[in-house]
C-alpha cells in the first residue's frame, strides 16, 4: 500500500498574514523613566554602589535577549538611553561582570487560566571534558561529568513551571515528586505528560494526590498492579486501554505526542 500524498496548504488570508510577519519583525523595548537606576544609600560604611539593582537587570536582560558580549551590552544600552531620551550613566561592563554574581532575579510568575497541562521530561548537561567532535577526531577520551536537568513545562505558554538539577545517575521518576511540589497549591493540574519511564508507584501516587490525570504510556513488560489504591486502579485502566486499542492509538486518543514540544524546547 502506498503512502498518500502529503496535505498542502495554501494561504488565503494574506492580509492577516503580511501583518503577522510584519509584527514578527517588529522591536518595541519601552524603558520606565520612573524606574530606580541609581542605587539608593544605604547608611552601610563603605563605598556604595552607584547603580540599582534593576538598572543591572535591565542591561544584562539585554545582554540576554540579543546574546551580546558584556562590551557591546554596554554599547546598546547607552544607544536604547539615548533614543530615550534619558541622560542616565551605563555601568560599565567590568561592573556587570561582578554585580551580576551577586543580584537576585525575581522572576514573575504567571498563573494560568484553568488546570495546567504539565509536560515532564529530562536533559543531560555536560559541564566537564572535551566535546564530542574533539573525542572523535583525536581520540580524546578524558573524564567527562554531566548533571540532569528535570524540567516541567507548561505547554500553553511554553512558560518552565518547575526545574530540578540531580546527578548523571539519578532517575527521572524519583524527581517527579519533587518537581510537582515546587508548583503553588492554588493551581489546579488537570494532566501529567510524561514517558514511560515514570511508570512507577511513586509517579503515579504523586499525580493522584494533585488530583490529576496520568499521561503515561505502560512499559512494554508492565503488568497490572493491585487495586489497592487510586494510583494502581488509573494504571490499571490505561494498561487496559492500551492492550484493547493499542499503543498507537492509545497515544494519539490521549494527546501523548504533546509531549515532543517540551523535547524541543530543550535543544
Amino acid at each position: 500500500m502506498s503512502k498518500p500524498p502529503p496535505a498542502r496548504y495554501r494561504t488565503a488570508n494574506w492580509s492577516s498574514h503580511n501583518a503577522s510577519l510584519h509584527k514578527r519583525g517588529s522591536l518595541l523595548i519601552w524603558v520606565d523613566k520612573d524606574m530606580i537606576w541609581r542605587a539608593p544609600h544605604d547608611g552601610r560604611p563603605g563605598r556604595p554602589p552607584v547603580f540599582s539593582d534593576a538598572a543591572l537587570q535591565f542591561c544584562l536582560s539585554i545582554k540576554v535577549l540579543f546574546k551580546l558580549p558584556l562590551r557591546q551590552t554596554v554599547g546598546m544600552v547607552a544607544s536604547l538611553l539615548k533614543l530615550a531620551e534619558l541622560d542616565w550613566p551605563v555601568p560599565d561592563f567590568s561592573t556587570l561582570c561582578r554585580r551580576r554574581k551577586t543580584l537576585a532575579v525575581q522572576v514573575p510568575y504567571r498563573r494560568a487560566d484553568g488546570p495546567l497541562n504539565l509536560l515532564e521530561d529530562s536533559t543531560g548537561i555536560k559541564f566537564l571534558g572535551v566535546g564530542e567532535w574533539q573525542a572523535r577526531k583525536h581520540g580524546m577520551q578524558g573524564r567527562r561529568q554531566w548533571r540532569k536537568v528535570h524540567l516541567a513545562m507548561d505547554p500553553a505558554t511554553s512558560d518552565i513551571r518547575a526545574v530540578e538539577f540531580t546527578p548523571s545517575r539519578d532517575g527521572d521518576s524519583p524527581v517527579l515528586p519533587d518537581l510537582l511540589g515546587q508548583i503553588p497549591e492554588a493551581e489546579q493540574i488537570g494532566t501529567i505528560t510524561a514517558d514511560g519511564a515514570y511508570d512507577t508507584r511513586r509517579c503515579h501516587k504523586a499525580i493522584i494526590e494533585w488530583q490529576a490525570m496520568p499521561i503515561i504510556p505502560i512499559r512494554k513488560n508492565g503488568r497490572l498492579w493491585k487495586d489497592d489504591c487510586p494510583a494502581a486502579r488509573a494504571r490499571n485502566e490505561t494498561l487496559r486501554a492500551t492492550r484493547h486499542f493499542g499503543r498507537a492509538f492509545w497515544k494519539r486518543w490521549t494527546g501523548y505526542h504533546a509531549r515532543s514540544r517540551i523535547e524541543a524546547r530543550m535543544r
